[in-house]
């Protein structure tokens, strides 16, 4: 799932006309950036949220034929935040009861990085075994304007809410469908709570990622990663 949904206010004026992750650096939507990636790592089943412009973001990316994927739209009247988009989107995300257990990757559709999908594929496969739902976080170093981190990682690749090796999470996580069946629909609810209960309680896993990556949330931010990605070579 590529969350979508969000009005991007930091970014503003240019997204009172154009959604956030259809702005481009590099000679392309921020959006596709992810959809690639997704397909390069063989997973080409996406579900795409929206909110804000919506019908634009539809009109722009379409099917997902000529990205090689199946894109389906999850329409929120009122962006729900990310759980709250995340267990709207469910009867899309997952082929049976969302109570047995399905494990499904999501990302924020505004985010730049070179992470490689394809190492999210042996997690999920050892989260879909597990009795209890359980989660799996990229973290990045912490960026100029995130200093202090959100969770600490150790050695083994445990989560913990306190410690001194604090990370940022990436907006790249793995998730059980399981976690999400108790929002009500259509409920606005954030996904915090979520990581802060699943770390208490033992069950969120997280990996380090040196790559680049960029929570790109001004325009100045989108401008100067645009003329990064345009001198380098392709």
């Amino acid at each position: 799932m590529i969350l979508a949904a969000g009005r991007g206010e930091r970014m503003r004026p240019l997204t009172d006309t154009v959604p956030k992750p259809l702005l481009e650096v590099g000679g392309k939507p921020l959006i596709v950036w992810q959809i690639e990636a997704l397909a390069r790592a063989g997973l080409c089943d996406i579900v795409i949220n929206h909110a804000w412009l919506g019908e634009c973001i539809e009109a722009a990316l379409g099917d997902g034929g000529r990205f090689g994927v199946r894109l389906r739209y999850s329409p929120e009247g009122e962006a729900l935040e990310s759980a709250g988009g995340i267990a709207r989107a469910l009867p899309l995300l997952v082929d049976g009861d969302p109570a047995a257990g399905e494990v499904f990757a999501v990302v924020s559709g505004d985010i730049f990085c070179a992470y490689d999908y394809r190492r999210l594929l042996p997690v999920a496969a050892t989260m879909a075994g597990a009795a209890q739902p359980h989660m799996h976080l990229v973290m990045v170093p912490n960026p100029p304007f995130h200093p202090d981190g959100d969770f600490a990682l150790d050695a083994d690749g445990r989560l913990s809410l306190d410690g001194a090796a604090r990370l940022t999470f990436g907006n790249i996580g793995l998730y059980d469908s399981r976690s999400f069946i108790d929002i009500p629909p259509d409920t606005r609810a954030a996904l915090s709570p979520y990581y802060r209960a699943a770390i208490a309680a033992g069950r969120a896993t997280g990996e380090r990622y040196d790559g680049p990556w960029e929570n790109v949330g001004t325009p100045e931010q989108l401008a100067d990663l645009d003329r990064r990605l345009r001198a380098t070579p392709a």
